[in-house]
């Protein structure tokens, strides 16, 4: 199971949210790229950047903060929040990007994400952020009647690379994630799931790997913070 530490951006600083609330920003490193290098030096495989004014804006907003984590770091990294388009699909490819995460257009526009994912293959991934089951889309701003499961379900067949699933109600809480819903969906779907939102301790990462079928995990504040230590836990989930 891969770990990846994740860079959430807004106002081109490292931060993190409780819930997806804006206004419940906490600032943990202004020089994102010094914090995805100190990341890449513990020895991550791979990087999950999101543009947070990107997101509400539906444009990338952070692109000069993602660029130099680009630029400074050898592992791939996968970005979403304001890609809703192919030529900003596009535009991040070819400034060395790894993956676009697709989250708000994979209900608005499932289209783009198939269109996306033929013309880009293995670059393009899902990102289902959910409340109670139910998808949220736009920064989480707007609440939606679409289920998590079909929706990731209605991607079975598009040759997406992942799809990332949030428990937005566990998001940067520390109060671990929703394990029995991340791994329904991971059963659901042949596609790889990447558990994000509330992932703070050694014994989340080592229940989730224990699982056997999500792919990946996301952790921010618990990095952060230091309830996760990075090389600690890399070298649990090599094992």
């Amino acid at each position: 199971m891969i770990l990846y530490p994740a860079i959430d951006l807004k106002d081109g600083q490292a931060v993190r949210l409780v819930h997806g609330d804006m206004d419940r920003a906490t600032v943990f490193n202004d020089d994102p790229a010094a914090q995805a290098r100190a990341f890449v030096d513990a020895g991550c495989q791979w990087l999950h950047l999101v543009d947070l004014n990107g997101a509400f804006a539906g444009t990338p907003v952070n692109a000069t903060p993602v660029e130099a984590i680009l630029k400074a770091c050898p592992v791939p990294a996968q970005l979403g929040g304001g890609i809703r388009d192919m030529a900003t699909i596009e535009m991040w490819l070819s400034k060395g990007l790894e993956r676009v995460i697709l989250g708000t257009v994979a209900v608005e526009n499932p289209d783009l994400v198939r269109e996306a994912a033929r013309a880009f293959p293995g670059h393009v991934a899902v990102g289902i952020d959910a409340r109670d089951g139910k998808v949220a889309t736009k920064g989480w701003a707007t609440e939606t009647d679409v289920d998590a499961t079909d929706l990731a379900k209605s991607f079975e067949d598009a040759g997406v690379a992942a799809i990332i699933y949030t428990d937005i109600n566990r998001d940067g809480a520390m109060g671990g994630p929703n394990i029995p819903a991340t791994e329904a969906l991971a059963l659901a779907v042949s596609i790889p799931v990447i558990a994000s939102g509330g992932v703070s301790s050694l014994d989340d990462l080592t229940a989730l790997k224990d699982t056997g079928v999500i792919s990946g995990a996301i952790s921010g504040r618990a990095l952060y913070d230091g309830a996760i230590d990075l090389a600690a836990a890399l070298a649990m989930l090599k094992d």
